[in-house]
């Protein structure tokens, strides 16, 4: 069995609790009767979440957790006890968290980004707010301007800090934030920089002309709707500029470059004008 993941199992027999499922190796895990579909029959594939009840024997449920195993996630805080804390799993057991797996105290609703693994001392499916641990060091596979998908995992001074297709980490720079994002968001992104030390700089937004191209759309379509001239300089703020376009000022400036060499706008003391 794989606990702490979703599978699909063979219905192997019925018992007055349920219906018993097997594996393809004969190894078998209770499906309780709140779970078990009307029509029900021996041979039946099912696809099930398989984890342990408080006495540690597997159980397997129909409903989807809000992570599995190999997950990084944003969880809530269901209660706090002597063993730990608890996380609101989804199921009708609830995932711990163990104090030494804790990052600064937790109380009861707080939210908290974690990572799901299998213990190897006890096989059971817990929670660590020390995530980054269990990040993957080896980046040599990712290539600048490769697409990802990106989970926000915490706020820092720099950015925000995300986990790499569920396995590397990186960071997304404030000046490269271009809309809201909260923690636990999944978005994709792009890879802009590997570097020496193994640290990974990425952007919600392609790099290449592509990219450019169509906030360059954007601005031209603001242009045109506000009558051919928008009081905005490369010494507006981030804030005025993210407004008015949607975008990073470093995305602007480039798009705006884009634009005038292309002789489409000109750049005054006072703002942008259209030319077409």
């Amino acid at each position: 069995m794989n606990i702490g993941k979703t599978q699909i199992l063979k219905v192997n027999r019925h018992a007055e609790a349920g219906v018993y499922l097997a594996d393809a190796e004969g190894n078998e895990v209770l499906l309780p009767n709140r779970y078990v579909p009307e029509v029900c029959k021996v041979g039946d594939e099912i696809s099930v979440f398989v984890y342990t009840d408080g006495e540690d024997r597997p159980i397997a449920a129909t409903v989807k957790p809000y992570a599995e195993v190999g997950d990084f996630a944003l969880m809530t805080v269901k209660q706090v006890t002597d063993f730990g804390a608890f996380l609101e799993w989804g199921v009708m057991k609830d995932l711990l968290v163990p104090f030494s797996e804790q990052r600064g105290d937790l109380n009861e609703g707080d939210k908290v980004f974690v990572y799901v693994y299998e213990d190897s001392v006890t096989h059971r499916v817990v929670a660590s707010a020390r995530w980054e641990k269990f990040i993957n060091p080896d980046v040599s596979s990712l290539k600048r301007g490769q697409k990802v998908t990106l989970t926000i995992a915490s706020k820092s001074d720099l950015g925000f800090k995300v986990v790499i297709d569920g396995t590397y980490k990186g960071l997304i720079f404030n000046s490269d934030v271009c809309r809201s994002l909260n923690i636990g968001d999944k978005t994709d992104g792009y890879i802009y920089k590997v570097r020496e030390d193994g640290k990974i700089d990425v952007r919600l937004k392609s790099d290449g002309y592509e990219s450019i191209s169509g906030e360059a759309d954007k601005i031209l379509a603001k242009l045109k709707a506000e009558g051919g001239f928008i009081a905005v300089t490369d010494k507006s703020s981030p804030e005025l500029i993210n407004e008015l376009f949607g975008m990073s000022k470093k995305t602007y400036k480039k798009a705006v470059g884009d634009l005038y060499k292309r002789h489409i706008v000109a750049l005054y003391y006072n703002g942008l004008k259209l030319l077409i």
